[in-house]
């Protein structure tokens, strides 16, 4: 009885999540609009930032609760997930083109975030010589400059193209925009709370880590907004939004939703991840790279072989 009603509060948190969510976008992107900002920045930087409150809330639950593990699982999890799965899945039902700038801007920058990331970890893992490491302010201050510095690439190209990037009708007035976010981001507080708590007591019930059922549960919960939205645009023929928000959000994930956090509490343990765990998160955007540099073109085959590779990190979780 008492599962069944873990259960039943995960998912009416994981409801609660993804709906505010999605509202807050909006929210947020009518503000944006009422500004006169184009659509092209509100894409890069709003719905980007939206689709990654949920793992931002997340994240400074698990941190003031002292769960580190859900903390990383969170960011690690959501990036191999929104790679290798999500753009994986979207490449077998549609391949999907790759402009020639992404392959020479933005996926580089995300490379180059990516190993700052993997790095980072890996100095504390070999420096502590056992399986636990220590994500410090510093790394916090690392990732949130790397953001920065791609907030600042996104608004050089927005204003480089500003002509031909019309100004939206906002869907919202700017009252309501302003009352509609502060509710949503009161929802998003209660309902990450309320996963992260319920994920901690699956976890004691099932007798398994807090790692694992992040992962399986929370991770591939959270990142369905990005899922749906990404094989949509990539049938729709899309590629920029398919591309272009996977991108943008796992950038968001090591820069705001790890950084900030960590900038802010100093850091925290995790006990639970090892190297290999996080050289997967390096494999996948490597592989991201590799593929779409190739022939400017994610294919079915590529995004089966990215599958499988998902497929096998998650058979490592279950077997380690």
């Amino acid at each position: 009885m008492q599962i069944v009603k873990i259960i039943i509060l995960l998912l009416i948190g994981f409801i609660l999540l993804v709906k505010s969510s999605d509202i807050f976008v909006d929210a947020v992107s009518s503000i944006a609009t009422n500004f006169k900002m184009s659509k092209m920045m509100i894409a890069l930087t709003v719905a980007a930032f939206g689709t990654c409150a949920p793992e931002l809330a997340i994240s400074f639950n698990s941190i003031i609760s002292g769960s580190g593990d859900i903390a990383l699982a969170n960011v690690v999890g959501s990036n191999i997930v929104n790679i290798l799965l999500v753009i994986g899945l979207a490449a077998f039902v549609c391949p999907i083109k790759v402009k020639n700038e992404v392959t020479k801007k933005e996926l580089p920058i995300l490379l180059v975030v990516t190993s700052m990331f993997v790095l980072s970890v890996a100095v504390h893992y070999i420096g502590n010589l056992k399986t636990d490491f220590i994500l410090n302010r510093q790394d916090g201050f690392l990732f949130l400059t790397l953001f920065c510095m791609f907030i600042l690439y996104i608004i050089s190209v927005v204003r480089s193209k500003k002509d031909i990037f019309e100004i939206s009708k906002p869907k919202y007035s700017m009252v309501s925009s302003i009352l509609i976010t502060i509710i949503c981001c009161l929802i998003i507080v209660f309902s990450s709370d309320l996963v992260v708590d319920n994920a901690k007591a699956l976890a004691e019930i099932l007798n398994v880590s807090t790692k694992l059922i992040t992962m399986i549960v929370v991770v591939i919960g959270t990142s369905l907004p990005e899922m749906t939205m990404t094989v949509i645009a990539a049938k729709k023929g899309e590629f920029d939004i398919a591309l272009g928000n996977i991108i943008g959000t796992n950038i968001f994930n090591i820069g705001i939703v790890l950084g900030l956090p960590l900038l802010i509490f100093g850091g925290f343990n995790s006990l639970s991840f090892n190297i290999i765990d996080i050289a997967f998160v390096q494999i996948a955007a490597l592989v991201l790279f590799i593929f779409a540099k190739n022939d400017k073109v994610l294919s079915k085959m590529e995004g089966l072989i990215m599958i499988l590779i998902f497929l096998s990190y998650y058979i490592y979780l279950f077997l380690s």
